[in-house]
């Protein structure tokens, strides 16, 4: 699943207190509201009714959208401050992803929904169920293959231990060790292919955790039931913010790469269209005041491209 903007925040988050956090059992049974890294804020921070239709760009949309008059958004609400859940209800989404949603559609003139999904299920449901996949997707050769994918933001993969890194660990020394990755995200196979040169170094495997939800990958960091976790870098970082400075970063970010929005592959059409939204998002300053709200303006990109070629 990375960051950038300069604005002051519009968001005032009341952060989880620690408290809180010990009572969270180590099996990871949290919702993204009551989660580690989930703010507790009653409104969302993005206004689309400041972004103005753009006639033009809304006249390129195929007709079957044009009918349909919504953007429905696939997102999994658990990877803040990209996506999660919070508001007045703890159940509303927010992050910079849905801001981004929420302004392109204002730029079409269409209602935008932002749908929670487990996050591998979004790819497989475009189309059918969503018109966009919008959730801090890194963009990759094998999930090119299946979707179109338009460039929107950039990141990379950051560690995190417990503050003051109890185990002493570092990435040269991980072997045998627990560490915790969402499942699916490109942290997955990175992680399973450290474990595979520790055992072919005649060393102990990683013990690897898998959870659907990063929220419940921090939790058990907090709680100690994990020694590290790897996620993306704008992920790690505002983990780290609002867990009260119980955890730090582990080696430097590496790996870095364009996140993107995902469209079914049969909509190119879409897609040249969203393409074309979001550099007009981003040469009109909304997309940076996005960023800048969420504190992530440095994994902003200067420009969107459609399916762009990255290197295996």
């Amino acid at each position: 699943m990375l960051p950038s903007l300069a604005l002051a925040p519009k968001l005032a988050p009341k952060f989880v207190a620690l408290a809180a956090i010990s009572v969270l059992t180590l099996t990871g049974c949290t919702t993204a509201s009551q989660s580690v890294g989930a703010p507790d804020t009653a409104t969302a921070s993005f206004d689309p009714s400041s972004v103005a239709k753009d006639e033009a760009l809304a006249a390129l949309l195929p007709a079957q959208m044009k009918a349909k008059g919504t953007l429905n958004v696939g997102s999994d609400t658990s990877y803040a401050p990209a996506e999660f859940l919070g508001g007045s209800d703890g159940q509303t989404p927010l992050g910079y992803d849905v801001d981004i949603a929420k302004a392109i559609g204002a730029t079409l003139g269409l209602e935008t929904t932002v749908e929670t999904s487990e996050f591998t299920g979004i790819l497989p449901a475009l189309g059918p169920k969503y018109d966009l996949g919008i959730s801090s997707f890194t963009i990759n050769p094998e999930r090119s293959k299946t979707v179109n994918f338009v460039s929107y933001f950039n990141a990379g993969t950051q560690w995190a231990v417990q503050k003051g890194n109890p185990g002493d660990l570092s990435l040269e020394d991980i072997c045998g060790k627990k560490i915790g990755v969402q499942t699916g995200t490109v942290q997955d196979p990175d992680v399973a292919a450290k474990s595979k040169k520790c055992t072919a170094d005649g060393k102990k495997a990683i013990e690897i955790i898998s959870l659907k939800s990063q929220t419940d990958i921090t939790t058990r960091l907090v709680s100690g039931g994990i020694d590290a976790m790897a996620a993306d870098s704008p992920v790690t970082g505002y983990a780290i913010s609002q867990t009260g400075d119980s955890l730090e970063t582990l080696g430097e970010v590496y790996d870095g790469a364009p996140q993107g929005i995902a469209i079914a592959k049969r909509d190119k059409e879409l897609a040249e269209v969203i393409g074309k939204v979001m550099n007009k998002l981003m040469e009109d300053g909304t997309y940076a005041q996005i960023l800048e709200s969420w504190n992530n303006s440095a994994g902003a990109l200067n420009k969107a491209e459609v399916n762009p070629v990255m290197a295996k």
